[in-house]
């Protein structure tokens, strides 16, 4: 039986639109795995029990980490594979308590199943030393990224910040770095889904020529990406960081923060600076408007890099390598 791929419902949704959601579906596309759509564990419940006795199954850890009830009892006869985008406590804003349940659903959860796959070497580092898994558990399937035309080079001062509005993503530390920029010429355009977190949007205090533009098409995203000479994430949090090579497949230089898997995603090719920092922010994005020698630079770094971005055909091969239970080589 072909192995499939089980995902949270939304996986299709635009207005739900994230990384994560992305790699599931690009990924699948490329392996040629078909994907089962479950809400909630009721959900997963009955999509697992339908698979006969050793049939393999990729389950998004968003789906599968909340659910140990689910997991570790069809574990005994399934192959399992959890797809790991994110640790569940590692959310930004719970609270202590909700942290600690989803850390210990996803601790049993994730020793029940055959392997993890993580996004990142940074995120399979964290997975093994925080959960105790055995390192040869969990392996390594870096996002691809779908070839793109070359942003022709603008005036550099056209900013755009691609990802959920939500507090890990660090809109806010955009708009207040921005609010102190007021005397330069720029814009900025934030793309992303409104929806994961509509109290951190309706707190957001946005100056002017920043605009919120909300989950967009691809096409419409697409000529977001062509008009920009800047992408900036400035998140709290990552695991990988998919628009990074978003914008680099385009030549487009990244200011971003030096957390977690971003500095490894960036490279060469960006600004980084300290995580939740406003003033580091702040002047990092007055040296790029400022300095035209340094945007030169970084957009030559930007279009070197893009010729060494790899597609979705190496990550589809090793996650089908993952669900064989064949060797594959992880950092």
């Amino acid at each position: 039986m072909t192995p499939v791929f089980v995902v949270p419902a939304d996986v299709d949704d635009r207005a739900y639109a994230s990384g994560g959601n992305t790699y599931d579906r690009r990924i699948a596309q490329a392996a040629g795995l078909p994907l089962v759509r479950v809400d909630g564990s009721e959900d997963l419940a009955r999509a697992l029990a339908e698979l006969p006795d050793g049939a393999s199954a990729v389950l998004d850890g968003l789906v599968a980490c909340p659910a140990p009830e689910v997991v570790v009892p069809q574990a005994t006869r399934l192959r399992l594979v959890v797809l790991l985008h994110l640790q569940l406590a590692d959310e930004t804003g719970l609270a202590p308590e909700v942290a600690a349940d989803l850390d210990r659903r996803e601790h049993e959860a994730l020793h029940a199943v055959d392997a993890v796959v993580a996004t990142s070497a940074w995120a399979r580092r964290r997975a093994i030393e925080h959960h105790g898994l055995a390192p040869d558990k969990v392996r390594v399937v870096e996002p691809g990224v779908d070839p793109a035309p070359l942003a022709p080079a603008g005036p550099g001062n056209r900013l755009l910040c691609v990802g959920s509005l939500t507090p890990r993503k660090g809109q806010d530390l955009l708009a207040a770095a921005l609010t102190e920029l007021a005397e330069l010429d720029w814009s900025c355009t934030c793309v992303g889904s409104l929806h994961r977190d509509p109290g951190f949007v309706a707190r957001l205090r946005v100056p002017a020529g920043m605009t919120i533009a909300g989950a967009l098409s691809d096409a419409e995203l697409n000529a977001r990406y062509d008009t920009a000479d800047l992408l900036v994430l400035p998140s709290r949090g990552e695991t990988y960081g998919m628009v990074i090579t978003e914008a680099l497949a385009r030549g487009i230089p990244v200011l971003a923060t030096a957390v977690d898997a971003l500095p490894d995603t960036v490279g060469a090719s960006g600004l980084l600076v300290a995580p939740d920092d406003v003033a580091a922010l702040r002047d990092a994005l007055r040296a790029w408007l400022t300095d035209p020698e340094l945007r030169a630079r970084l957009r030559a770094a930007a279009r070197s890099r893009r010729d060494r971005l790899s597609g979705w055909d190496e990550p589809s091969r090793l996650l089908r390598a993952v669900l064989t239970g064949e060797p594959t080589w992880s950092r």
